[in-house]
């Protein structure tokens, strides 16, 4: 008996080229693992562009490479020592600059309200010290993912695929309206 709910084959499955004017800015990622899941979820959400900035690695790296699974042929990226003048030129293209960290003054994901042509650059900070406080004086929001729990964190991809998902679902609600 064929089952009808088969798992696609990844031959199967059918690409979508569009973006959504979302950017990641990742600084001082240091863990090769997560720059390569940042760029599968580029990927998979249809994010535009991924800044990576600070001590960063880039797709160069062969452990960013081998854990991207390729697609870092598909996402535009750049790599450049500090954000401050990456952050500064999308403010003036009009971006909002919103960063990803439980702080005193962070509003919950979930109450983000995107207008619905707003561009949209998320910031993410380094593993184990999160978003430096010159990011967050550069951001325009902070955002948190409310947790249950003693942990007072998470994996910075598993986060990002959170708020990216949820800054999607928003800007295609803008795109449909």
């Amino acid at each position: 008996m064929v089952s009808k709910n088969q798992q696609l084959e990844h031959h199967m499955h059918q690409e979508n080229e569009d973006k959504f004017p979302l950017t990641f800015l990742a600084h001082n990622i240091d863990v090769t693992r997560n720059i390569g899941g940042l760029f599968r979820i580029a990927d998979a959400l249809g994010v535009e562009k991924i800044y990576l900035t600070g001590s960063s690695f880039t797709p160069e790296n062969p452990k960013v490479k081998k854990s991207s699974r390729s697609t870092i042929k598909y996402v535009s990226f750049e790599y450049a020592e500090g954000p401050l003048p990456i952050i500064a030129h999308l403010q003036k293209e009009g971006y909002t600059i919103v960063s990803l960290e439980i702080t005193s003054k962070s509003i919950p994901l979930s109450a983000l309200c995107l207008d619905k042509a707003e561009n949209v650059c998320l910031i993410l900070g380094s593993e184990n010290e999160g978003v430096s406080q010159v990011l967050l004086d550069a951001s325009d929001i902070t955002v948190h993912i409310p947790m249950s729990g003693v942990n007072s964190s998470m994996n910075v991809v598993t986060a990002c695929a959170i708020a990216s998902y949820e800054i999607t679902k928003q800007l295609e609600v803008g795109r449909n309206a």
